[in-house]
């Protein structure tokens, strides 16, 4: 059909978002949702996962490229790029809002950019990745506020507000931001309303897909094993509960 996703922006992000979004809503919230949720507890070991992340987003989309070539450069190029103006814009937008930067909110931003960057990484200049980035850190953040404060759905990493909303929207924007890049040049004579057509396609189809099978699949577990514990489990935590341990001592 024509559906330019370079490395996965549909197929890892699109599905891995939707596929959240209908998991939580058929297991419902946390007891303490969301009044008594706190942040993470160590933001930087949040941030070290957010690095080594980056590094191996290097090789998720430069190797869609399939070898060592200018596609794999440009590619690198156009991620790293789409990262760090995402993870500067997250930052500015928690400064202007709760008058200071928080190193997880720059963590979320940088995978946000990272998510919106991977379908377009090869059909996108630098200027059309710094754009990318910017439009993804406050397109997720908006889906942040409105999925977890507005709707109450209790999606704990944001997979859907992200990873999902990141993926659709990078997937969305090739048409208007195809530039010559080496894998894909413009759009390849093809007419821009076909383009969004089918990119638009391409969205619903996969969606969908995710949703009907992912529902199919949790009920069908669900018919076999809890997807839950027990409330007293779920009070004292699973560190707990379930390993007999904690990380940390008190007292």
């Amino acid at each position: 059909m024509g559906v330019s996703d370079f490395a996965g922006g549909l197929v890892v992000h699109a599905t891995a978002g939707v596929s959240s979004l209908v998991f939580v809503l058929l297991m419902g919230k946390r007891a303490i949702f969301p009044s008594e949720l706190r942040p993470p507890h160590n933001p930087a070991f949040v941030m070290l996962g957010a690095g080594m992340l980056w590094v191996g987003w290097f090789g998720f989309n430069a190797g869609s490229a399939l070898g060592a070539n200018a596609a794999a450069g440009h590619a690198m190029l156009v991620t790293h790029l789409s990262a760090s103006t995402a993870a500067l814009v997250w930052m500015a937008i928690e400064w202007v809002k709760y008058g200071k930067p928080t190193l997880v909110g720059i963590a979320t931003g940088t995978i946000a950019g990272l998510a919106t960057i991977t379908p377009a990484a090869g059909s996108v200049g630098p200027a059309g990745a710094l754009l990318i980035g910017g439009l993804a850190s406050v397109t997720c953040y908006m889906a942040v506020v409105y999925v977890r404060g507005r709707l109450k759905i209790d999606d704990s990493l944001d997979v859907f507000a992200v990873h999902g909303v990141g993926g659709i929207l990078g997937t969305l924007l090739i048409p208007f931001l195809a530039s010559f890049g080496p894998m894909a040049p413009g759009l390849g004579g093809t007419p821009f309303a076909d383009k969004l057509f089918a990119q638009l396609t391409g969205v619903v189809s996969v969606s969908l897909y995710s949703a009907i099978l992912s529902a199919a699949i949790l009920l069908t577990i669900r018919r076999v094993i809890a997807l839950r514990v027990s409330p007293e489990h779920e009070t004292n935590g699973l560190d707990s509960s379930t390993h007999g341990e904690s990380a940390y001592g008190h007292g």
